[in-house]
């Protein structure tokens, strides 16, 4: 007797094709040749020790190894902002941090190889911190008048604020106050032992070095508010000076100091790079900053606000085409 096989329905029919194509999807995904990742050696311009540069070099050092192995990055600490700008655009780094106002500062000078200027992202804003012993009468910018104040080292990102936000306040950097050079590995330390009255900070939230001042030194210090209209007077010159917003610095950035938030300034940080660097390594680098946010952001919690859809704004400086590639193959 012949035994008659059952009938496929369409439908039946149809998954068993769907099922097909699938599989068969699967094991040319597997055997096709896979993009080697981006090999050689790239230098990070990060910034001072105990800052939040420093810290997020580090981390995104450890981040690029996991997906680009065969890549070194070499950090080179810095002074921060304006030494970072300079070295990308001379050729002595291939990546930076910078504050977007030193960058767009270090263009309108017209300064060397600044025409060369491209950006990664956005990552997150640098807070304004000034510091006061807990006892200090000083409660404004001006008070600061004959005080022996760190504003940070030349090439820095927070000595410009402090020349800009001091000038605005009716004070002269160079002839109002007792300037000092102190970076954040060394200011903290300077108050505490009286060897300076106050400094300048600006770095992501929170910054390590403001934060073991209080928890490992056990020292009692205050912030002094950046007043608004300090702030609003510069944002209202426009040019580099757009940069600058009002902001709050949050009481849970320092919960063993701050009982309520504090107004003061904020700027855009920026990942830097130039325009002749390889579009294929820069792509994979845009994708690794945006890919370990949050586990950078464990140790680094400034990094968790780095988000894709604010990633692309890095004015003054266009996107590099590497890192175009990237955010045009993940639009929605």
């Amino acid at each position: 007797m012949v035994q008659v096989l059952p009938r496929i329905g369409t439908r039946q029919a149809l998954l068993g094709s769907v099922a097909s194509l699938v599989v068969l999807g699967l094991l040319a995904w597997w055997l096709w040749p896979r993009e080697e990742p981006p090999s050689g050696t790239i230098t990070l311009m990060t910034g001072a020790d105990r800052g939040v540069y420093q810290q997020y070099g580090e981390q995104l050092r450890t981040a690029i190894a996991g997906d680009m192995p065969d890549l070194r990055v070499v950090l080179k600490p810095s002074d921060g902002s304006q030494d970072n700008v300079h070295g990308v655009a001379t050729g002595d780094a291939d990546f930076a941090i910078a504050a977007a106002d030193a960058v767009q500062t270090y263009i309108e000078e017209g300064r060397p190889g600044a025409e060369k200027l491209q950006s990664v992202a956005r990552l997150y804003d640098d807070y304004v911190q000034l510091v006061v012993p807990a006892d200090s009468t000083i409660q404004n910018i001006s008070e600061l008048s004959g005080k022996r104040v760190a504003v940070g080292p030349e090439g820095s990102g927070v000595r410009l604020i402090a020349e800009r936000l001091l000038e605005a306040d009716g004070l002269d950097i160079d002839k109002d106050i007792d300037a000092r050079p102190d970076t954040i590995a060394t200011s903290p330390d300077a108050l505490r032992t009286g060897k300076i009255d106050a400094f300048f900070w600006s770095g992501g939230l929170p910054t390590k070095g403001v934060t073991n001042l209080a928890t490992k030194e056990k020292y009692d210090f205050q912030f002094v508010p950046i007043r608004s209209d300090l702030v609003t007077k510069l944002h209202d010159q426009g040019g580099v000076f757009s940069h600058y917003r009002t902001s709050l610095m949050p009481a849970d950035a320092y919960p063993t100091i701050l009982k309520d938030s504090v107004p003061t300034l904020t700027v855009a940080n920026l990942l830097i790079t130039r325009e002749d660097l390889d579009p294929r390594l820069t792509e994979w680098l845009t994708r690794v900053v945006l890919k370990s946010r949050d586990k950078i952001g464990e140790d680094v919690h400034a990094a968790q606000v780095v988000d894709l859809r604010t990633a692309i704004y890095t004015d003054p400086l266009r996107l590099h085409k590497g890192a175009r590639w990237y955010y045009r193959s993940v639009k929605p």
